[in-house]
């Protein structure tokens, strides 16, 4: 048997170890589960992770939230949305996150909110696009970053609308986000002008267009405006072939995403001219939050920002934002201290609706051009999500199972 002063020692020993083992525990990292289509979407998905981890590296050298640092646990959803629901659970299971955040296609984003309603577990959409994931089919516990396809389909109908044109063609990627961003213009653009015709729509399979004939199809239609919502190598594909066969000469043109750098820039001088589009002029934004992140963004990569890297660290943030809202990361806390989460981001600020759990976050329209070579946009002007949602009343009607 041990003697007393051994004894007494061990025990002496244990209670002066005592504080530093609860100044470890509470240093335990918070685990962010994070998945997306990194080898199907790079363009994006690149500068959305150096957006993220710009934005851990700096919340952790601040000190993290409340006194414990921020952990990033990375995995690909194969753009699939079975790969993407087991991997979410390996995340969950394997890795034991506090929350899940990340996917970018509007069908793996709306597979992954189903399973964060299904197991209770917190989920920020940041990317994916389709206002399925916020209205018809939103659970208490998803949110979302991006501003929806409704919102950014709405902020270019002022355009659309101011055009007056008559025959309209639509062409766009044959998926949960092109379906809907087709259905949302041909709604809107009909209730604001009844005498509209579609005269073509171009429902193409997603990153195998063939350009060709879908340029054709629509030169055929002799359209007056069109309504285009391909992005990546798809819009590439499309723009130098409606410039090959004139397609769109004397043709107006609004376009989701397309003023976004992650796909004007590989265009070059074969950008489009005169379209209206949604997108990111970080060379044009004079405000102190975005000059500030673009500082932050050029001092730690020795390149400007895209898109996705204001999506990615904006959605790190808004995470401590709500952590620190919460208290921590028990997720019914967490849920509820999102409804109605304010914060600014490098767009200046916004929140997160109690509603629906939609950012307010804004994006920019402008007009595409041609400048030194390379594809930008002009005149751009900032459009706040807050001014194009439907009020509080109608989301009660267009979210109509959400237990929230």
């Amino acid at each position: 048997m041990p003697s007393r002063r051994l004894l007494l020692a061990a025990t002496a020993a244990l209670s002066l170890s005592l504080p530093f083992a609860g100044a470890a525990l509470a240093a335990e990292p918070i685990r962010i589960g994070e998945l997306n289509s990194y080898k199907a979407q790079p363009a994006f998905l690149e500068p959305y992770r150096k957006g993220m981890e710009l934005a851990v590296r700096e919340i952790n050298a601040a000190g993290g939230v409340a006194g414990r640092p921020l952990e990033l646990i990375s995995r690909d959803d194969g753009a699939n949305p079975g790969d993407a629901i087991r991997v979410a659970e390996e995340l969950v299971t394997r890795e034991k996150v506090d929350l899940l955040t990340g996917t970018f296609l509007s069908n793996i984003g709306l597979a992954i909110a189903d399973y964060a309603g299904k197991r209770r577990v917190f989920f920020l959409a940041a990317e994916p696009l389709t206002d399925k994931i916020t209205w018809a089919d939103g659970n208490r516990y998803t949110f979302r970053l991006r501003p929806s396809t409704y919102m950014q389909v709405a902020m270019l109908m002022p355009a659309a609308v101011a055009a007056n044109k008559k025959r309209w063609a639509i062409v766009y990627p044959n998926y949960e986000y092109g379906q809907s961003a087709a259905a949302t213009f041909k709604r809107l653009l009909k209730e604001a002008q009844p005498d509209v015709e579609f005269v073509a729509e171009q429902a193409t399979p997603l990153g195998k267009l063939d350009a060709g004939p879908v340029a054709q199809a629509i030169a055929d239609a002799r359209p007056d405006g069109v309504f285009n919502v391909l992005f990546g190598p798809d819009l590439a594909k499309f723009v130098r072939e409606t410039n090959t066969r004139g397609a769109l000469e004397n043709v107006f043109v609004v376009s989701l995403l397309s003023g976004e750098p992650e796909y004007l820039d590989p265009l070059k001088d074969e950008a489009p001219v005169g379209w209206v589009v949604t997108g990111y002029p970080w060379y044009d934004i004079p405000t102190p939050e975005h000059q500030a992140f673009l500082d932050a963004y050029r001092n730690a990569y020795g390149e400007p920002p895209r898109l996705g890297s204001v999506v990615g660290y904006t959605t790190i943030k808004s995470l401590a934002a709500g952590i620190a809202k919460a208290g921590g990361t028990d997720t019914e806390k967490l849920v509820d201290a999102f409804k109605g989460l304010e914060l600014v981001g490098p767009f200046g600020p916004f929140s997160y609706r109690a509603s629906d759990h939609q950012a307010t976050i804004g994006a920019f329209v402008g007009t595409t051009a041609v400048k030194h070579g390379t594809g930008v946009m002009t005149a751009p002007r900032y459009v706040d999500g807050l001014s194009v949602l439907p009020s509080d009343a109608e989301v009660k009607k267009l979210r109509p199972a959400a237990a929230d």
